[in-house]
């Protein structure tokens, strides 16, 4: 970079032309005034970060919005960019359809708590779904992503579904609810549970395994992360059978939750084996596996809905509340509300057009 003026401005590029030709180098030069680089040197050394609003659809009002609140708290937007491809007009109004916008933004954040504040509050007025993230070396070099599987990969708990074929399936929801609310102890809830499960035949777990919901977009994320050569994991504190299950169809490298335990005349005992898969023994498994693939947890992400994935959650480098109790959102560094699990490649910066490449 050099500094010159209008009149010795053509004697320098003349002779830097004949020294790059005499090299063999090409060499490309741009103009700039000085404001601009005045600008430019301003920004250097100021924090960076992205801001990803997503929804079913995205508006021009949402994005001005967003635009709004920004500005208010002294950053610059540096680049707005559409991550979703463009739909038809009549694809708009489709179940399944989604819009993802990303601002890069830097500057010092005036007030950090009332901007995230005034973000949640007009996504909800909106109906979008909002994430900011530092825009550090880490968030494009994610390697292990670690999954609740009830209500997150799966639109059910499954301990409720064993339940309504065992005839305690209202008793056993009302301290499922419960639990996930983050009322009740989950080691206590899920002893008592497990235990109303007793004398029910192992070959209803197979029937519930094969019918069970996928939440919208598993199949199209799981492919996307293989692909991107992400290692998966599903950490639940529902059972290994459906987490094995859902290992086997989609892909996922890792799978730990709760052994039931069987007896002699295959049916279950009400007990279980092993340790419980809660809270903390997420986060735990969450550290193990990080040590293991050999990355540093920073480059980790946790996606989950209930009380007991928030230390998870809070340990990941990145932590998704999916489709969460309010409990959960509020803790969470991050939340979707809005659309399927799929939203998750917008929070790791995928285009529609890369995926679809």
């Amino acid at each position: 970079m050099f500094k010159t003026d209008s009149r010795r401005s053509g004697e320098i590029l003349k002779e830097l032309l004949f020294k790059t030709n005499d090299l063999n180098v090409k060499v490309s030069f741009n103009i700039i005034s000085e404001q601009e680089y005045d600008s430019w040197v301003s920004r250097q050394g100021k924090n960076r970060y992205i801001v990803t609003i997503l929804g079913r659809k995205i508006t021009a009002r949402q994005i001005s919005s967003v635009s709004g609140i920004i500005a208010e708290q002294g950053l610059n937007i540096e680049t707005i960019t559409r991550l979703t491809g463009r739909m038809p007009l009549d694809e708009r109004e489709q179940p399944a359809a989604k819009g993802c916008v990303e601002f890069s933004v830097r500057g010092n954040i005036n007030d950090k708590e009332k901007m995230q504040s005034d973000f949640m509050r007009l996504a909800s007025e909106l109906n979008f779904d909002i994430s900011m993230q530092e825009d550090t070396m880490y968030r494009r070099s994610r390697r292990l992503i670690c999954f609740d599987m009830d209500s997150t990969l799966i639109k059910t708990e499954v301990i409720d579904e064993l339940a309504d074929r065992a005839g305690v399936g209202e008793e056993v929801r009302r301290i499922t609810e419960s639990a996930m609310r983050g009322e009740i102890d989950f080691k206590e809830s899920f002893t008592q549970r497990v235990r109303l499960l007793k004398g029910l035949d192992v070959s209803v777990m197979k029937e519930i395994a094969e019918n069970l919901p996928i939440t919208e977009g598993v199949e199209r994320l799981m492919e996307v992360l293989k692909r991107s050569g992400y290692k998966t994991a599903i950490l639940s504190g529902g059972f290994t059978y459906f987490g094995n299950y859902l290992k086997q169809r989609f892909g996922f490298d890792y799978v730990y939750a709760n052994e039931l335990e069987i007896g002699e005349d295959g049916r279950l005992t009400g007990n279980y084996m092993g340790d419980i898969v809660d809270g903390q023994r997420k986060r735990e498994l969450l550290r193990l596996l990080a040590q293991v693939e050999n990355i540093n947890i920073a480059q980790t992400i946790a996606v989950g809905d209930g009380a007991n994935d928030l230390p998870m959650l809070s340990e990941a480098g990145l932590g998704i509340a999916f489709h969460a109790k309010p409990k959960v959102k509020a803790e969470a560094q991050q939340s979707i509300s809005t659309i399927g699990i799929d939203g998750v490649l917008y929070f790791l910066g995928f285009k529609d057009s890369y995926i679809k490449d």
